[in-house]
């Protein structure tokens, strides 16, 4: 649990450590939503568990990003959580664009192209764990001794 100060505000140091482990929780999130989206790229049919795989993690990712975009703090804190929210936001919207491709009603060689363009997250997943790894390493030099 982490200790307020009067009036209910966290200081500087708990500010950053709740963004770091909520940070840790979206990069722990990755692995498998960069498996999810990549294998509905995959030229051969795609399997109908994986809609159910990735709809968990399309949620999870979504709690994360909710939880995140919650989060109080203060000054440029806040600037390091809102590009924590986009950054997970992306995350969980494209393993949603990659479920809509792989299992549409209505599909036809424009959407077939797209899926068999997808192949993981990409750079912005690289984003987000250089974004958790600078808050970590910030959370480290001002964590009170």
């Amino acid at each position: 649990m982490i200790a307020s100060h009067p009036g209910g505000a966290m200081a500087a140091y708990e500010q950053l450590a709740a963004l770091a482990a909520l940070l840790d929780q979206a990069v722990a999130a990755q692995p498998e939503a960069d498996r999810v989206v990549a294998a509905c790229g995959e030229p051969q049919p795609v399997p109908g568990v994986l809609a159910r795989e990735g709809s968990r993690q399309a949620a999870a990712l979504q709690r994360i990003a909710l939880r995140l975009g919650e989060l109080p703090v203060d000054g440029d804190l806040a600037e390091l959580r809102d590009e924590a929210v986009r950054l997970v936001t992306y995350d969980h919207w494209m393993v949603r664009q990659a479920l809509n491709l792989a299992f549409t009603a209505n599909a036809d060689d424009r959407t077939e192209a797209a899926r068999l363009q997808l192949n993981g997250l990409g750079a912005p997943a690289d984003r987000l764990r250089a974004l958790r790894d600078r808050v970590r390493e910030r959370a480290r030099r001002t964590e009170p001794r």
